[in-house]
């Protein structure tokens, strides 16, 4: 309804908490609108605008201007408007069963590219699980350790250039340092340092070691 069609004192059908209610418009609002009395349950309500009045009661809507309090529809217009309501909501259930349905279809059909997929990624899971439980290969000794051993076969002190060119005589350590000897002096000096009398090795003269007690 539009504004100048509103009369205080008549009687019209609101919408009124979800439901449609006859009401009576018992005056303009302060806070706009009107206020009116809801029929029905006697309790006094407020109507914003215009567009809330359905349709008007009484004369002009006879036979159809009660709602009973139970929340039954007692006339055509609330009828009506339930019965939109109740087909929208099956039209609603029934697109969302049926896309269910599709998606459940297409669930069910084999996927050749997924299923390889899914096989690869298997087999690649299974390799890595093989490969972290293969044993790992021995390790080979360091130049500390075969230093030992060339001072153990030697069986008097050595430097650590003639230690390093018999380990590498031997082919059993390689290395691409420009200062072996060097390298091998400082590891010594630091097992010495560190292990003290359970280091392998014991300082004879400047630059000259032989086997500890620990070490033999």
């Amino acid at each position: 309804m539009k504004k100048h069609e509103v009369k205080v004192g008549g009687e019209y059908i609101a919408k009124v908490s979800g439901k449609l209610a006859q009401v009576r418009i018992t005056g303009e609002s302060r806070y706009g609108g009107w206020d009116a009395t809801n029929l029905v349950t006697k309790k006094v309500v407020r109507i914003k605008s215009a567009q809330r009045l359905r349709a008007e009661g009484g004369r002009k809507a006879a036979g159809a201007t009660h709602v009973a309090v139970g929340g039954e529809a007692t006339n055509p217009l609330e009828a009506h408007y339930r019965t939109q309501k109740d087909v929208a909501k099956t039209e609603k259930a029934a697109k969302v069963a049926a896309y269910r349905k599709e998606v459940a279809e297409k669930l069910a059909q084999p996927d050749p590219k997924l299923d390889a997929a899914v096989k690869a990624a298997e087999e690649g899971r299974q390799a890595k699980k093989a490969k972290a439980a293969k044993p790992k290969g021995e390790r080979k000794p360091g130049i500390l350790t075969l230093a030992a051993d060339v001072l153990k076969d030697a069986k008097t002190p050595m430097d650590c250039k003639a230690i390093v060119e018999k380990v590498l005589a031997k082919g059993t350590w390689q290395t691409k340092g420009k200062t072996p000897a060097a390298t091998l002096y400082s590891a010594i000096i630091r097992e010495i340092a560190t292990k003290g009398k359970e280091a392998r090795f014991h300082k004879t003269d400047r630059g000259m070691f032989e086997l500890s007690a620990a070490g033999k």
